[in-house]
Formats: structure tokens, sequence, C-alpha cells
């Protein structure tokens, strides 16, 4: 069985993707979240720190219309832009998963859609 997760609290897919799905009511798969204002689909903040948060608070939009949180992730995949960002990354992504953080693997790409710094996926476990 597969749901079709969506919420307007995170940004509208930019392509033929969801937002995320929850397959056999127990599992749940979190797109890659980039840092767009969920309102108004722009780009939001310019550096580092400001663009983890916005994508972290995307997931975390999405997570809740599956009626889970970042505590129920057990894996993320991330994705930036500049390995010499990795610490500002971290910094904030450790304030979203402080107890018994995910699994993750934290990937450097050439590029990302709209030219953003990061991108965020999830996979995650109802309870």
């Amino acid at each position: 069985m597969k749901k079709v997760l969506s919420t307007s609290e995170a940004p509208q897919a930019i392509g033929p993707y969801s937002q995320g799905i929850e397959a056999s009511g127990s599992v749940v798969y979190v797109s890659g979240q980039i840092p767009c204002d969920p309102v108004t689909g722009e780009v939001s903040g310019s550096d580092m720190s400001s663009q983890a948060e916005r994508s972290l608070k995307n997931l975390g939009a999405v997570l809740d219309a599956a009626g889970i949180s970042y505590r129920d992730v057990v894996k993320t995949t991330c994705f930036i832009t500049d390995m010499s960002e990795f610490s500002a990354f971290n910094d904030v992504y450790s304030k979203y998963f402080i107890e018994e953080p995910p699994a993750r693997s934290c990937i450097a790409v050439h590029e990302l859609p709209k030219g953003v710094l990061c991108e965020v996926e999830a996979l995650a476990i109802k309870r």
C-alpha cells in the first residue's frame, strides 16, 4: 500500500515526484527538501546555516504530515554543494536530531535545484 504525503507547510514538488510517500503504513520516504519558502516557493536564505534551517523545517513539515517527527527518522541523505560548509551544516542539523540521531550520508555535489546550497531527504519508521 502506498500513500502520497502532501502538505502546504513544505514547498510543493518542482518536478514529477511527491513530497513524501508512506508505504505499508509504517515506512515513510521524504523526498529531498531544499530551502524554499513553502508559501512563495522562493529560496530562503543565502548562507548554509539559513538554508539548512529551512531545509530541515521543510523536512519536518512532511514528517508531520505523516504523523511522525524527527525522532522517527532512521536515515538521512544530505547533499551540500561545498564540503567546506560541512561544519555549518552540522551545527544546524544537530539541533533537529538530538537524541539517537539517524544514520546519515552527506555528499558534496556540483549543483542542486534552484542553485541552493543543501538538500535533505529522509527515511522514517512509524512507531
